[in-house]
């Protein structure tokens, strides 16, 4: 079944998922339906009882889409941030690496998913601290390897039923198999950045047309709501194109935000048919959508770098 016509006739099941634990089974099963990231993301976000299981099944997508070859069972995060940030300069967190193994040392903070992954993609420099621009790797740790520490952090204002945590690394001892090829942050950081924010957005327009399909059957703005779903499915045909085009390229920059504002509108027209609703999923929604604008002045910034990349012609 093409992704458009499962976006409108595939089953909702209305049962709640509550936990992470319950939300893996379900993420994995709709994984081997999908042959492609992107519509895995938005196929899960349809299926998803509410934002954050969209969200974490986006997020997991899109490092499927970054590092090609994750086992699909495995619940894998990605570790950048420091208390210092999460900027190449920010990291402190250091690879070592001796023959044909790698020793990783340093604290993480904010690690989504982290309590629960399998294993954590843990960014890393290889430079001594005070090299002017630090050259970072990315390495894969098994959740339960010697001298790693996980610590669940407190619950976020909103999609709360994701969890974080931050790392303690000392002296973690890995294959040198386990380190990524490719420079960390202009392979693998860089580019995440884009590739999730793909990946999210479609996942939560999915969760968008789950809602409006729930709620539309009897409703006085039911025609209302069609409208909605079909710039909500005109926006993922967007993103679809979007998420074929290479992560690095300014144009792709361009195109994804333009694309994210037609997504924010299609959040805006679902705000406005829950806005009196006082169902448990209209009050967890209306809570959640903050999650659409975090990292938001980040991506200004980029989409600002684009622009001046695509020269005076493009202005």
């Amino acid at each position: 079944m093409d992704l458009t016509r499962a976006l409108l006739s595939t089953p909702l099941d209305p049962s709640p998922i509550e936990h992470v634990a319950a939300w893996w089974p379900r993420h994995l099963a709709i994984a081997g339906r999908a042959e492609n990231t992107f519509e895995r993301a938005v196929r899960s976000g349809l299926e998803a009882d509410r934002l954050a299981w969209a969200f974490a099944s986006g997020y997991r997508h899109a490092l499927d889409r970054l590092v090609p070859g994750l086992p699909l069972e495995s619940m894998a995060a990605l570790a950048v941030t420091e208390e210092a940030g999460n900027t190449p300069k920010a990291i402190a967190t250091r690879l070592v690496i001796e023959g044909d193994r790698a020793r990783v040392t340093g604290d993480k903070r904010w690690t989504t998913l982290g309590p629960h992954a399998t294993e954590i993609l843990v960014v890393a420099r290889v430079d001594p601290p005070e090299a002017p621009r630090p050259m970072l790797r990315v390495v894969r740790v098994p959740a339960g390897a010697k001298g790693l520490v996980i610590t669940t952090m407190p619950d976020t204002p909103f999609v709360p039923e994701i969890p974080h945590a931050s790392l303690s690394l000392r002296d973690v001892e890995v294959s040198i198999d386990a380190v990524l090829l490719g420079d960390g942050y202009d392979r693998y950081v860089k580019p995440f950045r884009t590739i999730e924010d793909v990946h999210v957005f479609g996942a939560a327009l999915g969760h968008a047309i789950r809602e409006l399909r729930l709620r539309s059957e009897g409703a006085s703005d039911r025609e209302a709501m069609h409208r909605t779903i079909e710039l909500a499915l005109a926006t993922i045909a967007s993103l679809t194109s979007i998420a074929e085009m290479p992560a690095e390229e300014p144009s792709t920059h361009v195109a994804l935000a333009g694309a994210i504002t037609l997504g924010k509108d299609v959040f805006a027209r679902l705000d406005a048919a829950i806005a009196t609703a006082d169902d448990e999923r209209a009050v967890r929604l209306r809570r959640d959508r903050t999650l659409l604008s975090i990292a938001g002045a980040a991506r200004g910034k980029r989409l600002e770098r684009a622009w001046s990349e695509l020269g005076p012609a493009s202005t």
